[in-house]
């Protein structure tokens, strides 16, 4: 099966053509015939095209991620692999608690997900946006919405459920919902498999480190809780989002700045963070190079400490009996900085985990050890492959609706 797999960013839109065997719920398998990315969306965007035959970086201006899907679309039709396209998978952040599996992409089903737009701005919208251009580029072609939340959909009460009025909450669907669950799941299927760890016997903590972070703690192979809820905002620092805060802050701001919740909103989300903190980048491949800058030692020294604060807590919540076997990391900045991991990771021999520097200096980018030989809590490297799973997750629903 060949699925056409659109990844879509706040700034960016990530693609993949993707050949995928008969499926097996407990294997991601699948071989990427293209990849690129258009990022940012604006004028200034670059193309990044990688195909064994055609691989180029170009010009390619775009007003949204529309135009951004037609350009993609239109390159893909010059190559032969492209023929016989069986379906088109996008991803989608926020499915609320209407969405908790992937489902084809109709009219209906976009107007749905559209009414979550207001409780993930950044990244519902961009998903609408390609959902609509692919069904105009790509008649007859099956669509399918492959959702961030879906595999956080049986978090227990006790971990979803905010300490808000009881009927207030319900009545406003305020919940935690968690999100980054395609690579989540990603990680702890990979891992099982590494392992050979059957998946119901696979208990680890999962963390996607970038622009945007969370932590998921899984228990037999299933999510019990993360650390994003309503929306991408809450739990670990991130980018430029603060993770996070005492709820009173806004209200706080609104009345010391005069200013209104967008403005606030617009505070937490885009001017906090790693940028906010560090005043100099969001991305800590240059907050590295700047350690001798206290401010940009602070935001890492942050960042850092707050995962560290959440790998112990969700060990705690996995318990003792037999608790948690491995701490994972994934995400641009779990795969590619060390000096980040050994920060968040030294210090918790005490909770099992053993690390050894050196075997962390040395995965960058693959897949590895950084525990020491013995240590009761392994911490792995897993670079999160969010487009093989949901390439996955699109043929597995085709398969059981044949």
């Amino acid at each position: 099966m060949k699925v056409l797999v659109f990844n879509p960013g706040s700034n960016s839109l990530k693609f993949a053509l993707v050949e995928v065997p008969p499926p097996d719920p407990a294997l991601v398998r699948g071989r990427k015939l293209i990849s690129g990315v258009i990022e940012p969306i604006n004028n200034s965007a670059r193309l990044s095209f990688d195909h064994p035959a055609d691989r180029k970086s170009e010009g390619a201006p775009v007003r949204d991620q529309g135009e951004a899907t037609e350009r993609v679309i239109e390159h893909m039709r010059r190559q032969p692999e492209f023929r016989d396209l069986d379906a088109m998978a996008c991803r989608v952040v926020h499915g609320g608690g209407r969405y908790d599996e992937p489902v084809i992409a109709d009219a209906p089903v976009i107007s749905g997900i559209e009414q979550f737009e207001d409780i993930a701005p950044l990244h519902n919208a961009s998903s609408i946006e390609v959902m609509r251009a692919s069904a105009s580029a790509l008649p007859g072609v099956r669509m399918l919405a492959v959702f961030d939340t879906d595999f956080h959909k049986g978090i227990p009460e006790i971990a979803w459920r905010y300490g808000l009025g009881f009927d207030l909450a319900n009545e406003c669907g305020i919940r935690r919902y968690g999100f980054h669950g395609i690579s989540h799941k990603y990680m702890t299927l990979r891992y099982a498999e590494l392992t050979r760890t059957p998946l119901d016997q696979t208990n680890i903590v999962t963390l996607h480190l970038e622009g945007g972070s969370s932590a998921c703690a899984v228990r037999g192979g299933a999510s019990i809780d993360t650390s994003m809820g309503f929306t991408p905002l809450e739990g670990l620092m991130m980018g430029t989002r603060s993770g996070d805060i005492d709820a009173s802050v806004v209200g706080f701001l609104m009345h010391k700045k005069k200013a209104s919740a967008e403005q606030v909103d617009r505070w937490l989300t885009k001017e906090s963070g790693l940028l906010g903190i560090s005043g100099i980048s969001q991305d800590t491949r240059v907050l590295v190079k700047h350690l001798d800058n206290p401010r940009a030692k602070l935001a890492l020294d942050m960042f850092s400490y707050r995962v560290k604060k959440y790998i112990g807590s969700y060990l705690a919540a996995l318990g003792d009996s037999p608790g948690a076997s491995a701490v994972v990391f994934g995400g641009g900045i779990g795969e590619n900085t060390p000096l980040v991991r050994r920060a968040i990771l030294e210090g918790l021999d005490s909770l099992g985990v053993e690390f050894d520097p050196d075997r962390n200096a040395s995965v960058i980018d693959r897949e590895g050890v950084i525990s020491r030989d013995g240590s009761r809590i392994q911490a792995w490297v897993i670079p999160t492959e969010e487009n093989l799973l949901i390439a996955h997750e699109a043929a597995l629903f085709l398969t059981k609706q044949a």
